[in-house]
């Protein structure tokens, strides 16, 4: 096993004139499980494929352990690699599918077979060793490359996307079975998906890139509570995060009717910057429905969801109307075209510089 070091590396397309991925510099530490999201384009699957050595790396370094990799031919890196498409041979078995690498790196037939069948047995797939990739599900072709990955013992695993061909339910499924896998075998893992909600159920931490640039990386409880900026606030959490610019006002910022406490850090912060507001961020699960005061919204959609739902809003600013969602108790959802009062809690807030978008509470 080992750790991986991203040290300012860089990548920019021939001509580009922007990198792909810019001066990243990220330490994954030995057996961890990092996830790195982001939006289309952001730069992640660029970086894993450096690391896989699959795109050159044109600025900065990238090492295995105490091995500077940033030169080398991917077979020379000791990794392995989870495709979204899975990249299976169809003429050949799953044994033979699995056992492939161990073979063109010259293991005797009783290992490779001992080892496939292990790796069967961890991953379910000992009833499907004889089949071809096309007598199987996309979940089980899934699980046939991830075997494929695992005979290998390799020193680090590299997933780039690995579960989006999946329908809705069996993703939830096997996402909870590579989470499992990875802690029993203790590889290091760098794992690549556009999707939050896997970022923040899978990974020991979550490194958050856009435009090619490392906005913040944390463990998913630390970034959900304390987003380094409204790039990251706005892209973590599901239902997304509440972002309704607000002026200073004596002792806080005015939302709405009330007047909600905010650091006195954070307002002197914003004054030095020059700002006469600031964002206010703020969890759907952090409002309170008010008799009167705060913000006034009007509901436009409901979605219930049994324990609780999420009211779908609107409410009228200075500068218009900002859209609000606000998770409500499942036994008193309101009805759409209703007026709800909703304040946020003053411990729950986010503060954040309107001019450049970084966090200014604690």
């Amino acid at each position: 096993m080992a750790s991986v070091t991203f040290d300012k590396a860089t990548r920019l397309y021939p001509g580009g004139d922007k990198p792909a991925v810019d001066q990243l510099e990220l330490e994954i530490h030995d057996g961890e499980f990092l996830v790195l999201v982001g939006p289309s384009g952001c730069g992640k699957s660029t970086s894993l494929r450096m690391l896989a050595g699959l795109e050159d790396v044109n600025g900065g370094a990238i090492r295995i352990g105490d091995r500077d990799v940033t030169h080398l031919p991917p077979k020379d890196r000791d990794i392995a690699m989870v495709f979204q498409n899975y990249a299976l041979y169809p003429h050949m078995t799953v044994a033979d599918n699995m056992g492939f690498a161990l073979k063109i790196a010259g293991e005797d037939k009783a290992t490779i077979r001992k080892k496939v069948e292990d790796a069967a047995k961890m991953l379910d797939l000992t009833q499907y060793l004889d089949r071809k990739p096309k007598a199987l599900s996309g979940g089980q072709r899934q699980r046939v490359a991830m075997g494929r990955a695992i005979v290998r013992k390799p020193q680090v695993f590299l997933m780039d996307e690995p579960l989006s061909n999946l329908d809705a339910k069996l993703r939830v499924s096997t996402r909870t079975q590579i989470a499992a896998l990875q802690r029993d075998l203790g590889i290091t893992t760098v794992y690549v998906t556009h999707d939050q909600v896997e970022a923040m159920t899978m990974g020991d931490r979550v490194a958050v890139l856009k435009d090619g640039l490392l906005q913040q990386v944390d463990t998913p409880r630390n970034m959900y509570d304390r987003p380094a900026n409204l790039f990251v606030a706005g892209f973590i959490g599901s239902p997304a995060m509440n972002l309704v610019e607000v002026p200073i006002t004596d002792g806080g910022v005015k939302f709405g009717d009330s007047v909600v406490p905010v650091s006195r850090e954070a307002l002197s912060a914003a004054a030095d910057a020059g700002d006469r507001t600031v964002t206010v961020g703020v969890r759907p699960e952090h409002f309170d429905v008010a008799e009167t005061g705060g913000l006034t919204m009007v509901v436009n959609v409901v979605e219930e969801l049994g324990a609780d739902g999420y009211v779908y809003g609107s409410t009228a600013t200075a500068e218009g109307s900002q859209d609000l969602v606000v998770r409500v108790g499942g036994r008193q959802v309101p009805e759409k075209g209703s007026s709800l009062h909703v304040v946020p809690r003053a411990d729950e807030i986010h503060v954040f510089s309107t001019s450049s978008g970084e966090r200014l509470s604690k």
